[in-house]
C-alpha cells in the first residue's frame, strides 16, 4: 500500500463487498487505525475441504503498529467469526463490543484456549478516542440484541457504520434510536456505510411482532402436537418469543445444537431470554406428552450434521419422529441452500410428520436486514453527502447505490467497491484510492492461507473424475524397469468391473516408462511428469475423464551375485 497523505483519512475494505459475509474493514487516520468488524464466510459447495474464508489481514499485518482497536457492530458470524485467527496474526491491542457479541467473543476463545484480556463492553453511551479519531455509538434492530451503528469522526469528515439493521417500529426488543441518528444527519455526516443485504427487495421488511403472532396462531393450531422448531441460532429475538410462547402454552423445551445451547445460554445469563425454568433434557422431553414440550434445534438450513437433518435421517441417538410431530422452519433459505433445506423437508414428509415454512400465508419468519424503504429512511435520518454500500453480492451494492440516487445523493458520490478497494478522506472530500491485497483467505482443519487455487482444482477434479496411482518399481542405476505398473484407482472406476481398461492403461504406462528409462538422462523428476502427461491424454481420449495421476516411484537396487 502506498503511503498515506500526511492528514488523510482513509477507509480500506478488507471484506464484505461482493458477498454476503466476512465483514471486515479499517479506518486510519494519519497513524491510528481502528478495525470494524472481523467476520468469516462459509465455504460454497466447491471449496472442498475448506472450513471458513476469511478476509486477507496483509494490510494490518504491515500496519500493525498503528492499530488501536477492533470495533464490533453485533454478534454474528459474519462479523465476529474471524477474531481468534485474527488474534493469532496480529497484536491486537483492545476489542470493544457490546455485551453479547462481547459473551459469543469470549465463548469462542475459550474453545480454542486463547487467552486474551483487553475485551471490553461498550453501550450507546460508550465516546471512546484514538488519536484524532472519535468514537461514538446508536443502537439499531437486527435479529440479535445489542446491534449497534458507529459514527467516527476524524478532522476530515465523519463516517458513519449502520452494522446490520432494519427499522422494525414494533420490535420484540429496543427500538433503534432514530433520535440519535438524525442527531448525526444534522450535525453533518460524510461517508455512509449502510448494509445492502436486503437492498433487492421492496418496501418495508415485515416486523418480528409479526413472526410472534404468527408462531402463537401455530401454537394453538397444533396444541395436541409435539413441536419441533429449526431456526437460526443467532436469532435471538426469535428464541425469546419462542420461549414466552412456550410460557403461555405450558410447554417445557428442549434445546439441540451447540450453537443454539451457547447462543441461549448467553442471552439468559445477560437477561435477553427469560423462563429458563422451561428447559429440560433430552431424557426427561421424551417422558413428556406431546403437548407439553416443544424442541428447539439447529439444521433450518439443511446442514447434514445439524439436529434437524439427524432426526429427519432417524440417526439422531436422543429423538425420534412421532407421527402427530409437528416441524416450524422459522427462518428462511440462505442462498445456496435451497436443495438441502428440500431434502429434509422431504425426509420428514416421508417419515409422516407435517411441516411448515415461511409463506405468504404464515409468517414464520422475517429477515434482520433492510428493505429498500428502510435504506432511503436511513439515508434521510443521516443525511450524508456520500454513500458506500456494504454487505451485499455485487446487484445488491449496486441497487443500494440507485436506492442513495433516488435520495438525492449524487451519482459520483456512490461508491461500489470490492474488497481491497480504499477510499480517501480530506477536508470532506472523498475520492477513490488505491488498492491492496482483498483475497478469499482459506482454513483448512489448522491451515490458513495455505489452501490456495491449485490446491482447490486438485481436490475439484477427485470428487469429479477420482485419482489414479501408478506404483513403479524400478532400478535408476540400471534405468531398468523391475516389474509391470500396478494401477489402482479411487473414486474413477470400479477395479472388478474394468478389467480391460486397467489393463490397457497398465500397457500404456508400461511403454511410457520403457521409453523414459531407455534415456539415460532421464530422473525421477521427469519420469513422473512424462508419465503423467502422456497418460493424461490416453485416459482422457479413452474414457473421457480426467483423474488426478500420482506416481509412485520405488527405487529398488538389484544385488550383483558373483561366483566363487
Amino acid at each position: 500500500m502506498k503511503e498515506n497523505k500526511p492528514n488523510e483519512t482513509k477507509v480500506v475494505v478488507l471484506g464484505g463487498l461482493g458477498e454476503v459475509g466476512k465483514n471486515m474493514y479499517c479506518v486510519m487516520h494519519k497513524d491510528d487505525i481502528v478495525i470494524i468488524d472481523a467476520g468469516i464466510s462459509f465455504p460454497e459447495s466447491d471449496l472442498l475441504g475448506v472450513d471458513y474464508v476469511l478476509p486477507d489481514f496483509t494490510f494490518l499485518k504491515e500496519n500493525e503498529d498503528k492499530i488501536r482497536a477492533l470495533l464490533i457492530t453485533h454478534g454474528h458470524e459474519d462479523h465476529i467469526g474471524a477474531i481468534p485467527f485474527l488474534l493469532n496474526q496480529i497484536n491486537l491491542p483492545a476489542i470493544y463490543a457490546p455485551n453479547q457479541a462481547k459473551e459469543l467473543i469470549a465463548v469462542k476463545l475459550e474453545d480454542r484456549n486463547i487467552r486474551y484480556d483487553n475485551l471490553f463492553v461498550y453501550t450507546e453511551e460508550t465516546k471512546l478516542t484514538f488519536g484524532e479519531i472519535e468514537i461514538e455509538f446508536f443502537r439499531t434492530t437486527h435479529s440479535i440484541p445489542d446491534s449497534h451503528g458507529i459514527s467516527i469522526k476524524t478532522p476530515n469528515g465523519r463516517i458513519v457504520t449502520t452494522g446490520d439493521f432494519k427499522l422494525d417500529l414494533t420490535p420484540i426488543g429496543p427500538m433503534a434510536d432514530l433520535y440519535k441518528m438524525a442527531t448525526l444527519g444534522h450535525d453533518g455526516v460524510d461517508l455512509l456505510i449502510s448494509d445492502s443485504t436486503n437492498a433487492l427487495n421492496e418496501g418495508y421488511s415485515a416486523s418480528e411482532s409479526k413472526v410472534d403472532g404468527a408462531l402463537g396462531e401455530m401454537f394453538e393450531r397444533c396444541k395436541n402436537n409435539r413441536i419441533i422448531i429449526a431456526t437460526f441460532a443467532s436469532n435471538i429475538y426469535r428464541l425469546k418469543h419462542i420461549f414466552e410462547t412456550c410460557y403461555k402454552h405450558n410447554r417445557k423445551i428442549c434445546i439441540f445444537g451447540r450453537s443454539m445451547e451457547n447462543n441461549i445460554n448467553i442471552s439468559i445469563k445477560g437477561g435477553y431470554i427469560n423462563h429458563k425454568e422451561l428447559l429440560v433434557s433430552p431424557e426427561e422431553a421424551n417422558t413428556l406428552k406431546p403437548n407439553e414440550v416443544t424442541i428447539l434445534c439447529t439444521g433450518s438450513q439443511g446442514e447434514p450434521l445439524a439436529a434437524l437433518s439427524r432426526i429427519s435421517n432417524g440417526t439422531h441417538r436422543q429423538i425420534k419422529l412421532r407421527p402427530d410431530d409437528v416441524v416450524i422452519f422459522s427462518s428462511s433459505a440462505i442462498p445456496g441452500n435451497a436443495l438441502s433445506i428440500s431434502k429434509t423437508i422431504n425426509k420428514l414428509y416421508i417419515n409422516g410428520v407435517k411441516v411448515y415454512t415461511n409463506t405468504a400465508l404464515a409468517d414464520l419468519h422475517t429477515s434482520g436486514h433492510a428493505n429498500e424503504d428502510e435504506l432511503k429512511l436511513m439515508i434521510r435520518l443521516l443525511n450524508p453527502k456520500y454513500l458506500m454500500p456494504f454487505h451485499g453480492d455485487y446487484r445488491m451494492l449496486k441497487k443500494h447505490a440507485n436506492i442513495g440516487i433516488d435520495c438525492g445523493i449524487p451519482k459520483e458520490n456512490t461508491f461500489v467497491l470490492k474488497n481491497g478497494d480504499s477510499l480517501s478522506l480530506v477536508n470532506h472530500v472523498i475520492t477513490k484510492s488505491n488498492s491492496m491485497p482483498g483475497e478469499d483467505i482459506y482454513v483448512d482443519g489448522n491451515r490458513i492461507g495455505e489452501i490456495g487455487g491449485a490446491v482447490l482444482k486438485d481436490r475439484q477434479m477427485m470428487a469429479r473424475d477420482g485419482i489414479l496411482v501408478v506404483i513403479i518399481n524400478v532400478d535408476m542405476k540400471h534405468h531398468e524397469l523391475l516389474i509391470k505398473p500396478n494401477i489402482t484407482t479411487r473414486g474413477f472406476i470400479l477395479i472388478n468391473e474394468n478389467e480391460e481398461l486397467l489393463k490397457k492403461i497398465e500397457e500404456k504406462a508400461e511403454n511410457i516408462l520403457r521409453k523414459e528409462l531407455a534415456d539415460q538422462h532421464s530422473n525421477f523428476a521427469s519420469i513422473k511428469t512424462n508419465l503423467t502427461t502422456e497418460l493424461y491424454s490416453y485416459i482422457s481420449k479413452l474414457t473421457g475423464r480426467n483423474p488426478i495421476i500420482l506416481p509412485i516411484i520405488i527405487d529398488i537396487k538389484k544385488e550383483v551375485q558373483t561366483e566363487v
